[in-house]
């Protein structure tokens, strides 16, 4: 090479070190007019242009680079890096194998090829490459915190701490290493400690949304939802796409009726789903009783975070067991609404045809719940710490026919089971009311009510249509018989009590509105609420107080044990149901303790939970179709008590012989259910909607 050439690379060397990138593209480039194959400068050339963001100029230099010099591992690796930088991951990958060919002991390499599989969520591989390369080299924090992130995504969390703290001893001064930490440590329920290390993390680095949203999520755990929605909107702050925030955010100021921009942030929140970022479903049921947007948000939440694990369908199964094996996963298989509602169906299915089994997500504490669901079941699995491959595999295994996702979108799902194709039946049910937005699930299990057949378009599943409601009951719910009476709890005695315990996130500005009329046109009324948050009760006050309402009219009710909660029903007049996000469970707590409930109707499944209820124990007269009817009926109950009497006594009669609490009579109907879906794929149909006829 000519020595201005020499002196040229020299120099552009030197700048390029200096951080002088575009005299050192001039002088590279004065290298290559000389010399267009000269390796070292289309190597660096390419480099730089990766530090420039021109990733198809850099592409396109260290391909010409690779092909001159294809037994260079160095050249290979660099080449690699571009092509996962414009997404040609599967020739990345071809690429960093080449290296490790070429040269085993480059632990880079093994690093980046495990970051392409944990991207593909195929995280036992990932972690044996970063086993690799921690062999390679000790030290190698990256590939300890990245391992850490692997094991953490297979449920291995023990493990995955080790390796977050590995990498935090090499180098404490690494936010992601800390943010990491802190959020095994939570996986761990340590969530004090979880605080602690995402502190640090963003301590040192503050301008990582990532971080700020994973602190609010602890936060919003350990049920301060005020410093969560403060992170959230700290995560917004710096990147306003960032997944979930957004919805996480409401969702944690409704918790405590926090509702100062709440039209603002409930619209903008509306047209982001509407835009396609990833929002959390469930957290749209409170504040859009649109069926079409829901299942546009489930569909985009299945495509983004399941889409690497699709699978073909099921492969065809032995169809001879001699019963049925149904199994139900949850992470609820403890004292839990889900279950006081299903432990009756549990122990009333018919064990000559059906073979049963509990997938139990999450350990529970002894208590005589658990111990009758342990019971209810063939087999009880616990399978926390297990993969979502591994329980997938399990399945098979077991040569499940039919299996029931008992938590949907809550908050302990775990849908990527399901999108591994593991059964040849898979039923969304119950837990979460609403479509999965996902051709993982073939049957959704409604009644005509609840999804209405020109409705069943919004719905990704087929429709199992029961015959009176979709929700089982359990017949055997003890209500306590010890006596309480409203001076015990702070009720005035001769007041006309609204009752209102639904969660109170689902407790709206404009339907609290409904509410607080209702306590100004009956005299002496008032609204029994659950507050078990300070910031809840204050805040509820406040909006009261604006409303031209009395706070004290705003009557604040602790959380008590099951039974006496049940029993505590006796002491109000009429339950208010709260709209979009109707009750379930506890529309049919409050139906069981012998409460009327008014609720409002709307298109979407969980707006018309209470409606079917109502409508199974057979008085559908309380069913309204807007607000103003919903404000009107209320107010004539409240103000005629030979009308109210008269309701309450009916409901009386017909809570003993309506459908909706014969946990016999449905626990039939559910299995006739799945014997047409098991029937179907015997015969190598595919799934369809069923409805069964009375």
């Amino acid at each position: 090479m000519p020595a201005a050439a020499m002196q040229s690379l020299r120099q552009a060397m030197a700048a390029h070190q200096a951080g002088n990138l575009a005299e050192a593209e001039n002088l590279y480039r004065r290298v290559l007019d000389v010399d267009a194959n000269h390796l070292h400068s289309l190597v660096m050339l390419g480099i730089l242009q990766v530090q420039l963001g021109r990733h198809a100029d850099a592409e396109e230099l260290l391909r010409r680079a690779s092909e001159l010099n294809p037994g260079d591992p160095r050249i290979q690796f660099n080449y690699g890096n571009v092509l996962l930088a414009v997404q040609r991951v599967d020739e990345a990958i071809a690429i960093f194998q080449k290296v490790l060919t070429l040269d085993p002991s480059m632990a880079e390499a093994q690093l980046n090829l495990g970051n392409i599989l944990i991207a593909r969520k195929r995280f036992e591989e990932a972690i044996a490459c970063f086993d690799a390369a921690i062999r390679l080299n000790g030290n190698y924090a990256d590939a300890h915190c990245n391992r850490a992130h692997a094991l953490e995504e297979v449920q291995r969390f023990d493990e995955a701490l080790a390796s977050s703290e590995a990498a935090i001893r090499i180098n404490p001064r690494n936010a992601d290493f800390q943010a990491t930490h802190g959020n095994i440590l939570h996986r761990l329920a340590r969530d004090e400690e979880a605080l602690s290390a995402l502190s640090t993390a963003l301590a040192l680095n503050p301008r990582v949304a990532a971080f700020h949203f994973n602190y609010g999520n602890i936060l919003f755990e350990r049920k301060r939802f005020s410093e969560a929605a403060k992170a959230y909107t700290n995560a917004l702050a710096l990147d306003p796409t960032q997944q979930y925030a957004e919805g996480a955010r409401l969702h944690a100021k409704m918790q405590i009726c926090d509702w100062r921009n709440f039209n603002e942030e409930r619209a903008h929140f509306i047209s982001s789903v509407q835009s396609g970022v990833v929002s959390q479903p469930f957290v749209l049921l409170s504040v859009s009783d649109s069926a079409g947007l829901q299942r546009e948000c489930a569909e985009v939440l299945s495509r983004t975070q399941y889409a690497a694990s699709v699978q073909p369908r099921a492969w065809r199964r032995r169809t001879d067991h001699e019963r049925i094996r149904v199994a139900y996963l949850s992470g609820d298989f403890g004292q839990h609404a889900l279950t006081t509602l299903l432990a009756g169906v549990f122990e009333e299915h018919d064990r000559t045809r059906f073979e049963t089994y509990a997938l139990s997500f999450e350990p529970h504490g002894a208590s005589e719940m658990h111990t009758r669901l342990k019971n209810a079941f063939d087999q009880f699995i616990d399978v926390k710490g297990r993969s979502d491959a591994d329980v997938a595999q399990l399945l098979r295994t077991l040569e499940i026919d039919i299996a029931v996702d008992l938590t949907g979108y809550t908050r302990r799902s775990r849908t990527g089971i399901f999108a591994l194709r593991p059964c040849p039946i898979q039923i969304n049910y119950l837990g979460y009311p609403g479509t999965m937005g996902s051709d993982d699930f073939d049957y959704i299990v409604a009644d005509h009510f609840v999804v209405p057949e020109n409705a069943s378009q919004f719905y990704s599943e087929h429709i199992i249509y029961l015959p009176d409601t979709f929700q089982g009951n359990d017949g055997k719910r003890a209500i306590s018989d010890k006596p309480v009476v409203r001076s015990d709890v702070g009720l005035p005695e001769e007041s006309f009590v609204f009752c209102s315990f639904n969660n109170s996130y689902k407790i709206t500005p404009a339907w609290f509105d409904v509410w607080m009329r209702l306590l100004r046109k009956v005299d002496r009324s008032v609204l029994w609420v659950l507050g078990d948050d300070k910031e809840l009760e204050t805040n509820l006050r406040r909006e009261t107080g604006s409303r031209d309402v009395d706070p004290g009219r705003v009557i604040f009710a602790p959380r008590i044990p099951y039974a006496d909660y049940l029993a505590r029903f006796r002491l109000a007049d009429l339950f208010l149901d709260t709209f979009p996000f109707n009750a379930g469970s506890t529309a049919s707590d409050v139906l069981w303790g012998g409460l009327p409930i008014i609720t409002r109707a709307g298109d979407a499944f969980a707006s018309r939970m209470a409606g079917s209820l109502l409508t199974a124990v057979g008085i559908p007269e309380l069913v309204t179709k807007s607000a103003e009817e919903y404000e009107n009926l209320a107010t004539q109950l409240a103000t005629n008590p030979e009308r109210m009497a008269s309701i309450r006594k009916e409901l009386a009669a017909k809570r003993i012989s309506a459908p909706l609490f014969d946990t016999h009579s449905f626990t039939r109907k559910l299995e006739r259910a799945y014997k047409v879906a098991f029937e179907r794929y015997r015969r190598g149909l595919v799934a369809s909607d069923i409805d069964l006829k009375q």
